[in-house]
C-alpha cells in the first residue's frame, strides 16, 4: 500500500529538478541566440567567420542595431480595405526583401535577381482584383515555431 505523498518529498523533487529546468532553459537561450546570430549577421553584411565568438550581449546589441536601422512601416497604422492591405502587404515585403536578399548570401546573385523580378511583375500584372489573390486564397505561412508539445521546443511549464 501506497502511503500519501508528504509536503517535504514534493519540495525535494522541485529542488533535485531545479538545475535540470534551468540547464534546459539556458541550452533554448543560448540555441536562440545562435540563430538570432546566423539571421543578423548576414543582414549587417559582417562575415560570419570573422564573428565566430561573440558574446551573448553583442548579440544582442546587434539586434537591437539592426532593428533600430529599419524604417518604420507605414503600415502599420492604417486599416484600408482587405484588398488594399493584401496589396501593400506584398509590396512592403517586397521591397523588405530587395533590401535584405542582396545583403545576405543564401541565394546566388542572378537568382536573386530573377526571384526580384518575378515578384515584380506579378505585383504589376496583379493590379486587376480579378487576378489578385485574396488573403483568404494566398497560402497560409507555414509556422516558424513547432506546435506546443512537439520535441523542437521545450518549454518547463
Amino acid at each position: 500500500m501506497r502511503l500519501p505523498r508528504r509536503v517535504g518529498d514534493a519540495a525535494e523533487l522541485r529542488k533535485s529538478l531545479k538545475p535540470l529546468l534551468e540547464k534546459r532553459r539556458r541550452a533554448r537561450i543560448n540555441e536562440s541566440l545562435s540563430q538570432l546570430k546566423g539571421l543578423v549577421l548576414p543582414l549587417l553584411g559582417a562575415e560570419t567567420s570573422r564573428y565566430s565568438k561573440l558574446e551573448k550581449a553583442d548579440i544582442l546589441e546587434m539586434t537591437v542595431r539592426f532593428l533600430q536601422e529599419q524604417p518604420a512601416s507605414p503600415y502599420l497604422t492604417a486599416a484600408p480595405g482587405s484588398l488594399d492591405s493584401y496589396l501593400e502587404g506584398y509590396q512592403a515585403c517586397l521591397e523588405r526583401l530587395a533590401r535584405v536578399l542582396p545583403a545576405c548570401s543564401v541565394l546566388e546573385p542572378a537568382v536573386s535577381a530573377r526571384l526580384l523580378e518575378h515578384l515584380r511583375q506579378r505585383t504589376i500584372s496583379s493590379g486587376s482584383p480579378s487576378q489578385t489573390p485574396t488573403p483568404a486564397t494566398a497560402p497560409a505561412p507555414s509556422p516558424q515555431v513547432p506546435p506546443p508539445g512537439s520535441p523542437g521546443l521545450w518549454r518547463p511549464w
